[in-house]
Parts: structure tokens; sequence; C-alpha cells
């Protein structure tokens, strides 16, 4: 374990590393672990390369001092890039920075005696892959800190554009697209335009949040890609309109009902897909809302374009397309490709991810994409409960216990049927007054926000006690009936979850 300090917060360090030393953990302290003669900057990357957990000590003096801000900018990377254990520590008052914010961090400010050793033993505890001890503080010290930090407010860039996503795989492809689009006249990013000083994580998610829409180049390795799955469903959470690629294999399970380009000819966009791309881009421009499944003729010329879709029939003249205000005739259509299946186990690995950083949103639309997946109804994106009823207990409860696990019992499934209101004879609540309960609306008369991040926000920053799972799908939301398919869905998982009985909840 690497521990990151300001030589003013050494003493201090020197007692955190001699507690976690004496619960058998090998710390790297520069004070013991350089020998004379030794050169300091080779034996701190060393070490830093060699670490699987660490420590960065947030102090007023850390956030002013250079070596330590290094050092935590280098944790702050092996976090994101080689799953190494990042844990902020903050010593003073100080405001957690962005990248340590998004990490369950632990406030050490006032903590003497007792609270200090829980504290560490708590530490060493994570480390050490152990259970926690007793009397160790609770992941909720993130939010009953002195000084939480906020995230950083996301303003809308200079120019919003369409966002490629791909994975390092399918970069020269990735990179051959976006210079396609440039050379169309088209405003486009990707990660290869972040430069050094960028704030990485900020950046792609400011850029996400505004995008024009979000082209994902889809393949096996983009499937398997846990940057490329966030993008996805960060984009999602806002509500951006995607334009997938599909180049190799099949269609990502995130996209599964929405219509994509099929270059698996290995070939760019044609002129015809161009075309509707521009047209998107004047919508969004020009503050038009995003109009899915609109009725009417074709704008322009009828372009001849390769796009399928599985869940929706397309009929000549008029097709209906999942792209705001876009409208094609007579399109020459190619065998269309199945979605990719996702397994329980990863799916269940990945919400376990998502839920350890707090992406409650990210977790959620995950949870959803693993139910219709395991129920046979990813293309459709909704439940009846004669579907239901194909879906495993085991799995249910699977996903449960994780989001029971990482809110302490706040959210999950087992919370959810510890507030619904009684049953109607057997039948469960009405889904008016289940939402009402779960917090989902304000009564049972109310609207319930259209847009998923209006949504998602009224959890609130404490996370409304029973608000997720909420099986929303912000993919198929633009369908006119998406209340009365959510609803459905609810209500027939929760007539599943009534089969749990006595066990496992």
């Amino acid at each position: 374990m690497f521990l990151s300090y300001a030589a003013a917060d050494a003493a201090w360090a020197t007692k955190l590393a001699e507690h976690l030393a004496g619960h058998g953990l090998s710390v790297f302290f520069d004070q013991w672990s350089i020998e004379p003669g030794q050169v300091v900057i080779h034996e701190l990357e060393a070490a830093l390369l060699a670490s699987t957990n660490g420590i960065a000590v947030i102090s007023p003096a850390s956030v002013r001092s250079a070596p330590a801000m290094n050092e935590y900018a280098v944790l702050a990377g092996a976090s994101a890039t080689r799953g190494l254990r990042f844990i902020p520590v903050l010593l003073g008052q100080v405001a957690a920075p962005p990248f340590a914010a998004q990490r369950v961090w632990r406030d050490f400010s006032d903590a003497t005696g007792q609270e200090f050793t829980d504290k560490v033993a708590e530490l060493a505890a994570v480390i050490a892959r152990r259970p926690a001890p007793a009397g160790a503080a609770s992941s909720r010290d993130n939010l009953a800190a002195a000084h939480p930090s906020p995230p950083r407010p996301l303003t809308a860039p200079e120019k919003p554009a369409f966002v490629v996503c791909c994975a390092p795989a399918d970069a020269a492809y990735g990179g051959r697209l976006t210079e396609q689009l440039r050379a169309a006249g088209l405003p486009v990013w990707s990660t290869g335009d972040l430069r050094p000083g960028d704030a990485q994580f900020w950046t792609i998610r400011q850029q996400l949040r505004y995008a024009v829409a979000v082209v994902v180049v889809m393949t096996p390795q983009s499937q398997d890609s846990d940057d490329v799955t966030r993008m996805i469903l960060e984009g999602q959470v806002h509500g951006r309109a995607f334009v997938p690629v599909l180049l190799d294999g099949e269609v990502n399970y995130h996209l599964a009902a929405t219509w994509h380009v099929d270059a698996r000819h290995g070939g760019l966009l044609d002129e015809a897909e161009l075309g509707l791309l521009r047209l998107l881009h004047e919508d969004v421009t020009q503050g038009r809302p995003a109009r899915l499944h609109e009725a009417g003729p074709a704008r322009g010329p009828a372009p001849a374009v390769r796009m399928t879709t599985p869940a929706v029939r397309m009929t000549p003249p008029a097709v209906r397309m999942t792209t705001p205000s876009v409208h094609t005739t007579a399109p020459a259509l190619r065998t269309p490709a199945p979605a990719a299946r996702m397994t329980a186990p990863a799916a269940l690995e990945r919400l376990r991810a998502h839920l350890a950083e707090d992406e409650y949103e990210h977790a959620d639309l995950l949870t959803t994409r693993l139910v219709m997946e395991t129920a046979g109804r990813l293309d459709e994106g909704w439940l009846s409960e004669r579907h239901a009823a194909a879906l495993p207990l085991e799995l249910l409860a699977g996903i449960d216990a994780l989001w029971t696990t990482h809110s302490h019992g706040r959210q999950g499934f087992r919370r959810q049927r510890a507030l619904a209101p009684a049953d109607r004879g057997g039948r469960g609540a009405r889904f008016p007054d289940l939402g009402t309960a779960l917090g989902w609306r304000d009564s049972a008369e109310a609207a319930v926000p259209r847009l998923y991040q209006d949504f998602a926000r009224r959890a609130g920053p404490g996370r409304r006690a029973g608000f997720f799972p909420t099986l929303r799908d912000p993919g198929r939301e633009n369908n006119p009936d998406w209340y009365d398919r959510w609803s459905s869905t609810v209500l027939a998982v929760h007539a599943r979850l009534r089969e749990w009985k006595a066990a496992p909840c």
C-alpha cells in the first residue's frame, strides 16, 4: 500500500502508517522505505507502479504541495486504469478534490483515541480484503463529514459535438470516423482530443452531458469495455441521442432497441448517413426537442441508408427512427444483427463496480438491462407478469444484495417491499401509490418527470430510501406509451418479488 502525504503532515502520516503496519499491511512509507543513497524519485515511481492500494492524505498542506498532488494524480489515474483501490483520507478543513470525491473517503480531521483506532482498523480490513471490524465507520461518512465536496458543476462546452466512443482496440476505425465527421463539417469530439492538463473525468462527462449525439463503435471489444459502457450509460442518463455503428460482432446490449449503422463491411458512413447526422445536428443546435417516432413525410431527398432496428418494424414510405427528427424512406436494409448477450455474473460485477463508485444512475440503468436480458425482453424493453415469471429469484436476490450492501439497506428490492403500500387482495399496490411511497412522484395524482435525469435527481444527495432500482429505461422513453410500459414492468417485477415470501427477504 502506498501512503501519500505532504511534508507538513509527516507526524500524523507516521502515526497512520504505524497503525496500518500494525494490522499486518505492507506499507510503502518514504521515511521507512527509501534507504540512503537511493534516488528518491525512482523509488517513488517504482512503489506507485507496484502498489495495489493507495491512501492519499488530503489536507490544506497537501493541496498546496506539488509533490503530494502529483502522487494524488497518479493514484487517481491508477484507480481508473488498473483497478488500484484509491482511498482518500481527509485531514483538516479541506474539501475532497473532484476525483477523490467520487470515491468513498474517510474524514480523520477530528478522529482521536478509539475513533482513530476504529477508522484505521476499517481501512486495514478493506485493504486486506477482510470483513470490516465491529465499530467500523460507515461509508455514509462521505455524507456526514463536516466538509463534503460537491460534484463540480458541468457547464456546456463552447460547441456541443458528436461524441465518438470506441474501445482502444478500435481506435484506428474510431479515428477515421472522427476525421470523416470533421471533414463533413460536423462538430465531433473523442477522447483523442484530451490534452495535457485536462481534467479527463470531468471533460468526458461534460462532452457527454451536452453531446449532439453519442456515436458508439460496436465490436466485441467495445462490448467488454467498462469505459465504453460508462460513456453509454452517462449519455442515456442525460437523454442523449445515439448513433451506434456496428463494425463487428453483435449490437451492444445497452443499445439493443436503437437503430444502427451497419458498417460490418468495414467502411465509413455514406452520404445518406452523413445527411441524417446533419439533420440531427440542425435540430439540436436550433433548440428543437428530440422528436422520436414522429409521423409525416421525410424531409429532403429520400436517402438509401444501411440502418437496422431489432425492435421497430420499418414500413416504407415513412420510417420512424429513434433519433430526433430523422426520417428516411424506402431504406435498403441489411440483415439485422442480434444484440449481444450479457451474462449475469459479468453484469452483477459491473453493477457492483458502479455502486462502489456511487454511480447510482448508471447502476439503475444496468439493473434494468439485466432484468430485461434475463427475461428475454431486451429488444422490447418492458415486462408483463407473464414475462417476469421467467426471472430467477436468485438473480433478483443477487441484485438486491448489491444495492442493499452498498446503500446500507436504504436501496434495493427488499427496501422497496418494506415501503410498498398494503396489497390489494394479494394483487400488490397500485402503481401510482407505489411510486409515491418510493419517492418517484409527489402524490398518486402527480406527474412523473419525463426526463430521466430530472427523475433521478428526486433521489437527492442523501439518496431517498427505496428510490432505486427504478427499472426506468431512458433509451425507450420517447415512445408515447413509455409510462404504461414502465408501470407494467415495475408491477410485474414486484409481483415476482412477492414470491420471495420468507426467503431471502
